[in-house]
């Protein structure tokens, strides 16, 4: 066992006892602290560093509200390049539970790079928040165009369904189970190209292991996730992963998902539904896309598509250039309004108006409060910069069972 996993053991043994006891003191500045030395222990591990924090960025405007907290669009001022933060109030986070799919998703991010993913470049924290600064996607994520009842083409959505095969087909390799996609969790870029976001319930599973923690959005999860929660089955893998994507095809052409269900669903009726009932495939759909679904929505997991090489097998893709496709260089057909946001305009009043400490004025807010306290200003302040020379360090983790 290398150094690094003794050292993460360690300090996760150490963490959960730490935050009880900050917790239950109120002592928000030892909480801080600690927040630190966890960051600092965790990724200044054999990785090159580069001190960053809030002052290096000008913040423009919120644009979204995303698993890891809200989103806002700010530029680096040294460099004048447009990134995604995401931002969590750190209270919040330990309140919703959410400490360990944050540094989770922190985990997994670090140590990936790919043309259909939303790459991971900076982390790091002050005494109220926690950030991450990723690449910036202005052209929306696709559950926003289907609200503005965007029509997307049979073509667009094969393109679409190749990209973020390809995509899964790097997660793989990392042995990582996203287990969220969904039209909400891909973004778009100006271009239109499709990116993969949100790895915060992702799974890292060690070879010729499953995963058996349910997590999920439920009208996308597989029915083997089902099962896992039942008690029918002794856990899931990459498959699931490949539904989702079938689910996620068929809402973008038809508008709506084949399955009938909601959050409050229980899991044996949602069993049930998948053996009752079958998905509508509209006529005026071509053969190929009517051939290709089903086999993604196949229940039995051992017979659904589940891999890059099975769905390039198959008649109706055997026209893709899949080089072409990993260089972007085949447009999709739908291309974002350039002219907008491609967002919820409400996001910003929200941050403006509603959000009791804005973004916009933590500058003023903390120096204020340094003020008051009469300490010596020097919050806590750390960020990992993982560049696109430095991405090799290895995270071995096995997923939470």
């Amino acid at each position: 066992m290398s150094n690094f996993i003794k050292k993460l053991k360690s300090i996760v043994s150490l963490f959960y006892l730490l935050f009880s006891i900050a917790i239950v003191l109120g002592n928000t500045k030892s909480l801080n602290l600690f927040c630190s030395q966890i960051w600092c222990l965790l990724f200044y591990s054999d990785a090159p560093v580069c001190v960053f924090n809030f002052d290096h960025f000008q913040i423009l405007r919120a644009i979204g509200k995303g698993s890891f907290g809200k989103v806002c669009i700010v530029q680096k001022k040294d460099t004048k390049k447009m990134y995604a933060m995401k931002y969590m109030n750190k209270l919040k986070c330990v309140e919703r539970n959410e400490v360990r799919n944050v540094f989770k998703e922190l985990q997994i991010m670090q140590n990936l790079e790919h043309p259909f993913l939303v790459n991971f470049w900076y982390s790091f924290q002050d005494e109220e928040d926690m950030f991450m600064v990723v690449d910036l996607l202005l052209g929306g994520d696709l559950r926003y165009h289907l609200q503005q009842n965007v029509h997307f083409t049979e073509s667009t959505v094969k393109h679409y369904v190749c990209e973020i095969a390809l995509a899964l087909h790097y997660l793989r390799n990392k042995r990582i189970i996203h287990r969220d996609i969904k039209p909400d969790n891909i973004l778009l870029d100006e271009h239109g190209h499709a990116h993969l976001t949100d790895f915060n319930i992702a799974a890292i599973v060690k070879e010729d292991l499953k995963a058996t923690s349910i997590a999920g959005t439920k009208p996308y999860m597989a029915p083997e996730l089902f099962q896992s929660f039942e008690g029918t089955r002794p856990g899931y893998s990459f498959a699931v992963d490949w539904w989702s994507l079938g689910i996620t095809a068929y809402e973008l052409l038809r508008g709506q998902r084949p399955y009938i269900m909601r959050a409050n669903t229980p899991a044996n009726e949602i069993l049930q539904t998948f053996h009752k009932a079958h998905p509508c495939y509209t006529a005026a759909w071509s053969t190929g896309i009517k051939s290709l679904l089903p086999k993604l929505l196949c229940v039995d997991a051992q017979k659904r598509i589940s891999s890059l090489s099975e769905l390039q097998d198959l008649e109706y893709l055997s026209d893709v250039n899949w080089d072409a496709v990993l260089n972007k260089q085949i447009p999709p057909g739908f291309l974002p309004d350039r002219r907008r946001l491609n967002c919820d305009p409400t996001f910003e009043l929200e941050e403006m108006i509603l959000e009791s400490k804005p973004l916009h004025k933590k500058k003023k807010r903390l120096a204020r409060k340094t003020r008051e306290s009469g300490s010596d200003g020097s919050p806590q302040k750390l960020l990992v910069h993982i560049s696109n020379d430095h991405k090799s360090m290895s995270v071995h983790s096995a997923v939470h069972l």
